[in-house]
């Protein structure tokens, strides 16, 4: 017997709840600088830890950058915030509610 979701009640292979939670996140895409003048990209607006690591390890693959998920904000190396918007929308989000 196949998974059903709590949420939509269908098979989870054809569940798009995921997909539907992502077009509903605003985003907010920011650029900080920390000690010595280096430059870190950051995202914040993720519904919960486990999606916000799954974006910091697509976009550290991505970029071929460090980076991290902590305090529900996931940091990226560098000043890279029209690139990290772009593999955003790649992935799903919507580019309307991605504020860069």
């Amino acid at each position: 017997m196949e998974n059903i979701c709590p949420v939509c009640h269908l098979p989870e292979d054809i569940c798009t709840c995921k997909q539907r939670s992502k077009e509903n996140k605003q985003l907010k895409i920011g650029l900080e600088r920390k000690k010595f003048k280096k430059y870190v990209t950051t995202v914040v607006g993720f519904g919960s830890e486990e999606e916000g690591k799954e974006v910091a390890k697509y976009l550290k693959k991505k970029l071929a950058c460090g980076g991290t998920y902590k305090d529900e904000m996931v940091e990226v190396q560098g000043s890279q915030k029209e690139k990290v918007k772009e593999l955003l929308i790649k992935k799903g989000y919507l580019e309307e509610l991605i504020d860069a």
